[in-house]
């Protein structure tokens, strides 16, 4: 009776935990097969792997460049001789020079090169690597910037154009695209027939030349242009490539590169403009010369006419000009052109006045009055609208205003000028040419020789010196 009653909770016991018992078995027994299948299966990937040559299992950069392990923030080889940086330009284009503002614009590729110990990696093909711009903040570059720049930017489209590219001894090139809107110190004392002079200038902004030492890489050759670059105004003569230090007073010696180019301006587009016009207004000035000294209507309108076009043109011209306060080689030719042009309106003022006074020292010594009023050559013209020459018109014509026979005869004979002036026409018949340069003041025969011949010597002169 008593083993019956220890047998009771003996067997409820071993039924309640025995299940458990035999699922925690089959768990273990299961987790170690998995531990086993995961095993063999690296160690199988780890075969393909090896097996497999093709596929290349790279490393961080950090990790492959020991970027962690060293400080950055200081040159390379800190403490010692200067760092060599080389430096390499490739123009791609000259996209404007502004004459006005005094400065150009420029395209290029500019490439660094210099050597960085802490960057060096192991290789067995010896290969670089290249980068693209976000390990550019994780090292240590050189700090090139542009003197006398006023505008720059690295382009970025459709990334940011810069490359990094490391050799496994520690070599660096570093290379960008970037363009530079830099003053160009202009001289217009020959304008438009002038050549300018700019340049581009390099230097490091932070370290002198105790730690830092700027050379081209290339000699005169790294300098190179994309091409032939061609622009509307300037022939670009000559691409050149120099150096030479800087000083500052608080900081010291700089080494700083220059990038030289000459340009030679276009001159065919301002002699359409400019200077072909000019002539022609000076010749037309000439012109008058040959007209009738009487016909005032004629000659004061041509002049008129003459300087109010050169002004047209001086003004025109300045408005496109660069505004120095010194004088251009343009400006001396279109001022010399409006003299010309004004001193034959001049010309004609002096040959009326001299015309006028000897017409009435010839009344004067004639002394021949009819009737209560009695008008000279002069006034008759202003009367009547016809020119009366002194031996015929004048001596043979008196005005009165109490002749009722003179005025009978213009009523029904017609107009004396009239009457006059075709007489004067069937007498002179072939010989209006001999008439007319008879006629011709003394003033007038010397301009038609001494303009031309002044003129002419002023563009010898002229195109010698600043062609």
């Amino acid at each position: 009776m008593v083993l019956a009653v220890w047998l009771v909770p003996f067997t409820y016991t071993w039924i309640t935990w025995m299940p458990d018992a035999s699922a925690t078995s089959v768990i273990k027994r299961h987790h170690q097969q998995c531990l086993a299948s995961t095993k063999h299966t690296r160690i199988r990937d780890t075969g393909m792997r090896k097996d497999d040559s093709t596929k290349v299992w790279p490393l961080k950069q950090e990790q492959l460049l020991h970027i962690e392990d060293h400080d950055f923030s200081t040159r390379p080889g800190f403490g010692g001789s200067p760092v060599p940086v080389g430096i390499d330009v490739q123009v791609e284009s000259i996209d404007s020079i502004s004459e006005v503002n005094m400065d150009f614009t420029m395209t290029f590729y500019l490439r660094h090169y210099w050597k960085d110990e802490r960057l060096a990696f192991p290789s067995r093909t010896n290969k670089s690597m290249t980068f693209d711009h976000r390990l550019i903040q994780k090292i240590w570059v050189p700090d090139i910037f542009f003197v006398h720049s006023k505008r720059s930017f690295i382009h970025d489209t459709t990334v940011e154009n810069i490359m990094l590219r490391v050799h496994p001894d520690g070599n660096v090139l570093f290379s960008l695209r970037i363009t530079v809107s830099a003053m160009c110190f202009m001289d217009f004392s020959r304008f438009p027939l002038d050549t300018q002079n700019c340049s581009l200038e390099l230097e490091s902004y932070a370290y002198n030349e105790e730690d830092l030492m700027l050379y081209w890489k290339h000699g005169n050759k790294s300098l190179n242009t994309e091409g032939h670059i061609s622009l509307s105004q300037f022939f670009i003569e000559e691409f050149s490539a120099s150096s030479g230090l800087a000083f500052y007073s608080s900081t010291g010696w700089y080494c700083r590169l220059f990038i030289n180019f000459v340009l030679r301006r276009h001159i065919f587009f301002f002699v359409l403009q400019t200077y072909f016009p000019a002539m022609l207004m000076v010749m037309l000035s000439w012109v008058s010369f040959w007209i009738d000294r009487r016909a005032v209507p004629a000659r004061v309108s041509l002049g008129i006419t003459t300087v109010l076009t050169m002004s047209t043109i001086v003004t025109g011209g300045s408005a496109s000009m660069p505004q120095v306060s010194y004088v251009k080689a343009v400006d001396v030719y279109m001022w010399v052109s409006s003299l010309f042009v004004f001193l034959s309106v001049i010309e004609y003022a002096a040959v009326n006045y001299l015309t006028t006074v000897e017409e009435w020292k010839q009344l004067n010594r004639r002394g021949k009055v009819s009737g209560i009023y009695s008008i000279d050559a002069v006034q008759a013209m202003a009367f009547d609208g016809c020119y009366h020459d002194s031996e015929t018109d004048v001596d043979q014509t008196s005005f009165s205003l109490h002749s009722e026979e003179d005025s009978m005869r213009t009523k029904f004979t017609g107009s004396p000028c009239t009457d006059l002036s075709q007489i004067k026409r069937k007498s002179m018949g072939g010989n209006v040419g001999r008439i007319i340069l008879e006629n011709n003041h003394a003033i007038d025969t010397y301009s038609r020789i001494v303009f031309p011949i002044v003129y002419i010597i002023f563009n010898l002169f002229y195109w010698g010196i600043y062609v």
